[in-house]
């Protein structure tokens, strides 16, 4: 696996890593056998960076990290953790966090620390609880080797927080189809501009950019018969000099064995390349879509709402032409999970990373999906 340099950290981190919020799971809990084999293949393959946070898999994550890892000497790999605000009511808790994610990921260091999710509101809590400061004296007795934030806010907000302190590291949300569908390129080029690495989370949009329209698979396939799309999702990001790292979260050893692959393997970009890939996006544009990915942040519904598998259901869409089709597909969700159920009470929405206005997303596919 290639490597990329951190130069204010003499530390080379290889450009994928493993993100473990999607790990396979057996009757909701992780089936550790499984996740094992992938954590393996990845340190014999040099993808040696591991990233988890305090609540995926409502915490099991942390714990099964913490064990498979337990084989291998502690500076044989990097592992990420993440300060989750929304779970503090006072300073103190923070350091209690923090001590129960050492605990649980058994060991004494992280070597990436992030701020979790940062958005106005988080903001606010940081400034209020003195997370900075936190961070800041967690660097320098070195139980966390490097700092930075992962980041779901607006333009101005990732402006602010570039210039609060001394990051090492910045996580956006970044893939082809959000880089001007979002302006993610401008987010990009903050971090550009100021020198500070750029981590990426979501680079297949939650698995959208690997299937995606006929319509858009016609473009890539005519274009290159064999590939898969994936790869062009990879491909794409690879091209951005600025990108350090991308993270990956396989829930099966075989995708996960198919992403190393891909980034051993990849050629640079070429112009006609960005082309086709400049065409399929104006394919995808065509069909309106929820920009939801399935992280399952805004969960649990008071109402009981299973917010994901409606938009799920809804961008079933976009890989089908028929509105019946998208029906089906949303009528299997339970009753009292669906649409129609929602009270708007609006409590997802400050839980959301992509900033959907949820209740009135919710709505329209209510109202779409039933359209006469």
């Amino acid at each position: 696996m290639k490597h990329q340099l951190l130069e204010k950290l003499g530390v080379s981190i290889p450009q994928l890593g493993l993100g473990c919020m999607r790990l396979p799971t057996d009757h909701d809990t992780i089936d550790y056998a499984h996740a094992q084999k992938i954590v393996d293949y990845a340190m014999a393959n040099g993808v040696n960076y591991f990233d988890t946070a305090y609540m995926y898999h409502n915490g099991e994550s942390q714990y099964f990290l913490g064990k498979a890892l337990a084989k291998y000497p502690r500076d044989s790999y990097f592992l990420t953790n993440k300060l989750p605000l929304w779970y503090c009511k006072t300073p103190q808790d923070m350091e209690k966090i923090f001590q129960d994610q050492l605990h649980r990921c058994r060991t004494e260091y992280f070597d990436f620390y992030f701020i979790h999710s940062m958005n106005d509101e988080h903001w606010k809590m940081a400034k209020e609880l003195g997370a900075l400061e936190f961070m800041k004296k967690k660097k320098a007795d070195g139980s966390a080797k490097a700092i930075g934030f992962s980041f779901h806010g607006n333009l101005p907000l990732l402006k602010e927080m570039v210039e609060a302190a001394d990051w090492d590291f910045v996580q956006l949300q970044l893939n082809y189809l959000d880089w001007d569908k979002q302006d993610a390129k401008s987010f990009y080029q903050v971090l550009e501009d100021k020198g500070i690495p750029c981590f990426v989370m979501e680079p297949v949009r939650g698995g959208y950019l690997a299937t995606l329209t006929p319509d858009a698979q016609a473009v890539f396939k005519k274009a290159s018969p064999e590939r898969s799309m994936v790869s062009w999702a990879y491909q794409w990001l690879l091209s951005k000099p600025n990108v350090k790292l991308v993270l990956t979260g396989s829930s099966s050893l075989e995708q996960f064995v198919e992403n190393v692959s891909l980034f051993n393997t990849l050629p640079p970009l070429s112009e006609k390349e960005a082309q086709v890939i400049g065409e399929a996006i104006e394919k995808l544009n065509s069909i309106p879509t929820v920009p939801c990915t399935g992280c399952r942040y805004c969960m649990d519904c008071p109402s009981g709402v299973d917010i994901p598998a409606v938009f799920a259901a809804y961008n079933y869409r976009a890989s089908h032409h028929t509105m019946e089709q998208v029906r089906k597909k949303y009528e299997e969700i339970p009753v009292g999970a669906r649409a129609d159920a929602c009270v708007g009470c609006r409590v997802c929405c400050d839980k959301c990373p992509q900033s959907i206005d949820i209740p009135a997303e919710l709505a329209r596919v209510k109202e779409e999906i039933y359209a006469k």
